[in-house]
């Protein structure tokens, strides 16, 4: 049995508390971290939750969201104005749930292709990289390809929904096409 309780300790998430003077506490460490080190945490595949050391109110989100913001203000950000602008336009649209579920999908997509990309490039050169990468090989024009299907198939069923609620919403109102 303690086996299988350790085996449960590494799937939980780790708890970091967020105390009112903005302090953050990593509970497995007994020591306080920074933002800089939640980032880290995040980069390493860590499952964590963040939680207001009062009320026990889930704070994650926030603090992913605080991690984007202090990244896309320093160094080069990945997001453009228009894009930010976009995403803004999406809050309290019909379409916001569909909005989040492609994003969601296509970084997915675009995450398991960093993933086979780095698990056949284990032992190649700078050279072969090179010559890799200018010969466009027929193994990234595949997954490329599965990443746009994918894409394209997301956009149609987004597509299919809008037009499944405008044909309600006309009904509703008596007006049928």
């Amino acid at each position: 049995m303690s086996g299988q309780k350790s085996a449960e300790a590494k799937s939980a998430p780790r708890v970091i508390k967020k105390y009112p003077n903005r302090r953050l506490y990593d509970t497995d460490t007994s020591s306080y971290i920074t933002l800089a080190e939640v980032r880290q945490l995040v980069m390493a595949h860590q499952k964590l939750v963040v939680r207001d050391a009062k009320t026990g109110e889930d704070l994650t989100r926030s603090i992913l969201l605080q991690i984007i913001l202090e990244e896309e203000a320093g160094g080069v950000p990945m997001f453009t104005e228009a894009v930010l602008a976009n995403i803004i336009r999406f809050y309290g649209h019909a379409m916001q749930g569909f909005m989040g579920a492609y994003l969601e999908k296509n970084v997915q997509a675009f995450t398991d292709i960093q993933v086979k990309l780095a698990e056949q490039s284990q032992s190649v050169t700078p050279e072969m990289w090179t010559r890799f990468m200018s010969l466009q090989s027929p193994m990234l024009k595949g997954m490329m390809g599965n990443y746009v299907e994918q894409s394209q198939s997301m956009l149609a069923q987004m597509q299919e929904q809008m037009h499944k609620q405008t044909e309600q919403m006309l009904g509703a109102f008596g007006l049928k096409r």
